[in-house]
């Protein structure tokens, strides 16, 4: 067969693209937020998502954070992120996280490009991953998401628009720990 043929063959049999559904019920996103004096952590709900799968290998996906699921190891602290503080969650129900572009960087492991879209700006960032199969879904991982919440517009007790503040400043950088489990 010439070389001509087996490029031609290569060219009309592409990898099909397949859409895995994002479990919401398997699915989760933990948070921890930092202050001078201690942390907060809690988590965030997906209200849906999808993964686009080429082979092995994520090619494309979005995701989408219920922002009125969110909790907090304090009650009091769960209704204040609620608030135009920091989400505004009335007016901002949920925040999206849209996949823009994908590259290896290991054996289950990927660099993955987004946008992030929370109360309505949208700011790119990038993260490592791991992805696997395991029964038939799809897991991928991604821990220490570093989100800077003042590209956000969420100025409450930041340094970055207080000086004065002292001891009650809250960290700009957030993180996420992101958990989804797709199926076909």
């Amino acid at each position: 067969m010439s070389t001509a043929v087996i490029l031609f063959i290569a060219f009309t049999n592409p990898v099909k693209t397949e859409t895995y559904k994002v479990d919401t019920e398997l699915s989760s996103i933990d948070w921890i937020g930092r202050k001078v004096t201690g942390s907060h952590n809690g988590k965030i709900k997906i209200a849906s998502g999808e993964l686009l799968v080429a082979g092995n290998s994520v090619k494309g996906g979005k995701f989408i954070m219920d922002m009125n699921s969110i909790t907090s190891d304090s009650e009091r602290l769960t209704g204040h992120l609620k608030t135009d503080d920091f989400f505004s969650v009335e007016k901002n129900p949920t925040s999206k996280f849209a996949i823009t572009k994908v590259t290896a960087a290991g054996k289950d492991r990927i660099n993955v490009t987004g946008d992030l879209t929370i109360k309505g700006i949208t700011e790119s960032i990038t993260f490592p991953a791991s992805v696997k199969k395991e029964n038939g879904a799809l897991v991928a991982v991604a821990k220490n998401v570093l989100v800077n919440r003042a590209k956000f517009d969420i100025r409450y007790g930041s340094k970055s628009f207080f000086n004065d503040i002292g001891n009650k400043a809250i960290e700009d950088d957030f993180e996420l720990s992101i958990n989804l489990v797709a199926k076909k």
